[in-house]
């Protein structure tokens, strides 16, 4: 199995500039993951969903949906 990509970072705005209302934060079940959710938390958002997480035959890979306080996905 192909060794997986890094985890693409999307930007906190859109060409605008305001804050997206929706992410999808993904990458390695690790600090550098959970300091990015909690960076989104303090951001401003808000979890939406359960965590997911998969294996891809060598690390646990996480992911987790948040949205903007005051918006729905």
């Amino acid at each position: 199995m192909p060794p997986l990509e890094q985890p693409v970072q999307s930007p906190v705005g859109n060409a605008a500039g305001s804050p997206l209302p929706y992410r999808l934060l993904t990458g390695p079940d690790d600090r550098s993951f959970c300091a990015r959710v909690s960076a989104a938390l303090a951001e401003g958002y808000e979890l939406y969903g359960n965590p997911s997480i998969a294996f891809d035959g060598e690390r646990v890979i996480a992911a987790q949906a948040v949205v903007l306080k005051g918006h729905s996905a």
